[in-house]
């Protein structure tokens, strides 16, 4: 199994209310999160950004509007403060050139000793143009084709440094990128950092399965997740790649108790938190494309149908295809249940993906990855500190409160050890680069003489026709979570 944590946590994971507007600033608080993830053994940790404040009706959104600082300059200084949990950065292709970002990515994985990652998104919110001197009308189509160029000329960067450490000529061509001359870094330890792609559409699976080492999905049922877990493998194969070449990780929130009644009420209380009344109006609006605000939250839901064309907000590209779909399941939810607007709203997005006791939680992961529906997860937890429950802090805490951030802390003392316990976790690092915690094919060398790239087809690694087996990376066991972490922080 493996294991990543987003920090912070990312957009419509985990609830945002109270958190403070300079905590993605906040490089100590930042520093203790990645420590945390180590001591736990965990593989990544992902620094999500944003290039626009979230808007609300052509507004700044008070709801939501943190600060995001720069991902890659806040990892590189996280780099210097962990050893081994890898270190992924959001990365927009819409704003990137793939000189400027293939050299920034190649010297944190210098710096790192080859840990690092991008998770690469294709921004759906046009205005976030507004920033950058464009017009604000990138076309929809060509996002997908872009980062999927971004990437191999980035790739054929990184491999433009010979077998025998010397610097040579590249040359890119392509429909988004025209580029020639001579890259400043040789290669890092792991030759390319990791790519990660996120989402649920045909074209986010698509796109992971022809470029991707990490896919980020919305956590689903088992039977729908291993459903989406098979199609992707059919997709790696007809891209000529092995369906172990891939690690498919659904974002997840997690609530314990020590006991299921505890759980079920500190899930209740997660969901309330994270849908306030305001929020469930917000999230009413940007499904139905409509100002809304003076509908009561404890009332029920408008009777009017979505207009989908006019959706408000970042995510209209997806809303547009299924707003009435949906809608019409939140009335029925409503309808069925007796819910007001609010708790329609928490029954459809606001509960935990899993609430139970630590060993209930390591059962529920467990039957995950042994029925091939997942390769790990990645926790998002909540920036609303909450109780520490059971025994207290374990042994290797680095300082600050025992609420770790929401559940961090209480996961890794807590439900990483019985996932040890059944065979399904790590006990030690055993690899230097996050492509070794990963279990990932190491890129080919590069060939012994320039070439040209002008098709991204043409630059698919070789190496991904082979790959070991979906369980390699995983290590000996060698002692617990907590040895291990007093062996990393004395």
């Amino acid at each position: 199994m493996h294991l990543a944590v987003a920090l912070p946590a990312t957009g419509g994971g985990a609830s945002r209310s109270g958190a403070r507007p300079d905590a993605a600033a906040d490089f100590a608080a930042l520093a203790r999160l990645a420590r945390t993830a180590e001591r736990g053994l965990f593989d990544f940790v992902l620094l999500d950004e944003a290039l626009r404040l979230p808007e609300h009706r052509g507004r700044v959104d008070g709801l939501a509007a943190t600060g995001r600082a720069q991902a890659l300059t806040v990892l590189g200084a996280l780099a210097a403060v962990t050893e081994h949990v890898g270190l992924a950065a959001t990365t927009d292709a819409a704003f990137h050139e793939p000189y400027e970002l293939a050299r920034r990515l190649a010297t944190l994985d210098h710096l790192s000793g080859g840990r690092t990652a991008w998770h690469l998104v294709t921004t759906a919110d046009a205005r976030t143009g507004d920033n950058f001197r464009r017009d604000g009308s990138s076309d929809p189509a060509a996002r997908q084709p872009r980062a999927a160029e971004l990437v191999a000329a980035a790739r054929r960067l990184w491999d433009s440094w010979g077998p025998d450490g010397s610097a040579r000529p590249f040359v890119h061509h392509g429909t988004h990128f025209d580029i020639a001359g001579e890259f400043t870094l040789p290669r890092s330890p792991q030759g390319h950092p990791v790519v990660i792609r996120s989402g649920d559409g045909d074209e986010d699976r698509e796109a992971a399965a022809a470029t991707a080492d990490v896919l980020l999905t919305r956590h689903a049922p088992p039977e729908a997740a291993r459903a989406l877990a098979d199609g992707l493998r059919r997709r790696l194969a007809a891209h000529g790649r092995d369906p172990a070449d891939l690690r498919i990780m659904p974002r997840i929130t997690v609530v314990l108790g020590d006991t299921a009644a505890e759980a079920r009420e500190r899930a209740a209380a997660f969901a309330r938190r994270r849908i306030t009344p305001r929020r469930a109006i917000r999230a009413l609006e940007r499904l139905w494309g409509a100002d809304l605000s003076a509908y009561d939250p404890d009332g029920p839901l408008p009777e009017t149908d979505p207009r989908p064309g006019q959706p408000p907000g970042p995510d209209g590209a997806a809303q547009r295809a299924d707003a009435v779909a949906r809608a019409e399941k939140w009335r029925a939810l409503s309808k069925e249940k007796g819910l007001s607007i609010r708790q329609t709203v928490i029954e459809a997005r606001g509960r935990p993906s899993f609430a139970g006791t630590p060993d209930a939680v390591a059962a529920q992961l467990e039957a995950y990855v042994r029925q091939d529906a997942a390769d790990g997860f990645t926790l998002l937890p909540d920036p609303v500190p909450v109780p520490f429950l059971g025994a207290g802090p374990g042994p290797g805490h680095d300082g600050g409160t025992a609420d770790g951030y929401g559940g961090l802390d209480e996961f890794v003392d807590r439900v990483v050890p019985l996932l040890q316990e059944r065979g399904l976790f790590r006990e030690a690092y055993t690899g230097a680069t996050l492509r070794s915690h990963l279990g990932l094919p190491a890129p080919a060398d590069p060939p012994g003489k320039p070439t040209r790239t002008t098709d991204p087809a043409r630059t698919t690694d070789p190496a991904r026709a082979t790959s070991p087996a979906r369980t390699a990376g995983s290590v000996r066991r060698a002692g617990s979570v907590r040895t291990a972490r007093k062996e990393q922080h004395p």
